[in-house]
């Protein structure tokens, strides 16, 4: 054999001993329990599709699939937890598009979250339910925008913090119906949902899986779903599009990511794990019956969604001046 021939045959054997633990590591993977952090609090709508996932997972794994809240600085505490662990898929992150909307609106994150995290799989997506307290005297939107731009400042709109969903479907909403409403973030979506059903803040977006029975109760009054089509969950409610502000949309996506170097065979056995669970019947009936629909994509598909959607909340950012405190 040449010396060149060796040289290459010593470097397939050395790539196929590097790979060899990785594909080993996925073929036994999990061997112990595996932690999925939630950089949000406990009840919104990241924590209720974790804990659906873990059991589902841990059921087919035959590991414990453990669900940690660590809420806080716009996620970026849970999230910084995550892209700080060893790259081993046992710790992994339920992230939003509160994460991609980060990527403009904060600026001194201490991670970046397509250098420092992995995309292993979308889970699901769901409208945004806008509603206001009942004290508020407006029957319907055009009334509702009417009083806000009647006293500009006056009114107030919670949120789970600053970059998220509800933050900016709040921050859209004032720029495409020119209005001047003082966000208040809160740090978790059920301290803000609290804050609106006692009568502290005016109005909300919320999650439609979380607020909907809520305002079924009557402790809010709803004045339109954010969706690009009416919601299957309120089929009698008009859109924000429909009822005064042509145009608007927008949604809460929720996704995992695992801590960059991850390997990949892990990542692809947990993507295909993930779907598995999202096309099971009874989870997907359970879900429509909340408003929330599975997204199914590879990795790598899911790799581009992301970096799309850190676009295009990058140009909401800027149209609307939003900031974080």
């Amino acid at each position: 054999m040449t010396g060149f021939r060796r040289t290459l045959a010593l470097g397939a054997l050395a790539a196929l001993v590097a790979a060899a633990p990785q594909v080993a590591d996925a073929q036994d993977y999990p061997t112990k329990s595996v932690k999925i952090i939630v950089p949000f609090g406990a009840g919104g709508p990241a924590d209720v599709y974790a804990r659906v996932l873990a059991q589902h997972l841990g059921d087919t794994l035959k590991q414990s699939f453990v669900v940690e809240n660590r809420p806080g600085a716009g996620a970026v505490i849970g999230t910084e937890a995550v892209a700080k662990s060893d790259p081993d898929g046992y710790t992994l992150l339920m992230m939003s598009n509160t994460h991609t909307t980060n990527e403009s609106l904060l600026q001194n994150k201490p991670y970046q979250l397509m250098r420092d995290l992995v995309p292993v799989s979308p889970v699901n997506y769901s409208d945004l339910l806008m509603v206001i307290h009942p004290s508020v005297p407006a029957k319907d939107l055009k009334e509702f925008i009417a009083l806000a731009k009647k006293d500009p400042g006056k009114l107030n709109y919670a949120s789970s913090g600053p970059g998220t969903p509800y933050h900016m479907a709040g921050e859209l909403f004032k720029a495409m119906s020119g209005t001047n409403i003082q966000h208040v973030p809160h740090k978790a979506s059920g301290d803000a949902r609290n804050s609106v059903i006692g009568g502290h803040v005016q109005m909300m977006f919320d999650a439609i899986t979380t607020m909907t029975e809520n305002a079924k109760a009557g402790q809010v009054k709803i004045m339109g779903t954010t969706g690009a089509k009416r919601s299957s969950l309120l089929p009698d409610v008009p859109t924000v599009s429909e009822a005064g502000v042509p145009g608007y949309e927008a949604t809460i996506w929720l996704g995992i990511m695992a801590p960059a170097k991850t390997p990949k065979p892990v990542v692809d056995k947990l993507n295909a794990e993930i779907r598995k669970v999202m096309a099971r019947p009874d989870v997907k009936a359970a879900w429509a019956k909340q408003g929330a629909v599975p997204m199914e994509m590879s990795p790598a598909e899911f790799e581009a969604y992301l970096k799309k959607d850190i676009e295009k909340w990058a140009n909401v950012v800027k149209v609307s001046g939003a900031k974080a405190p």
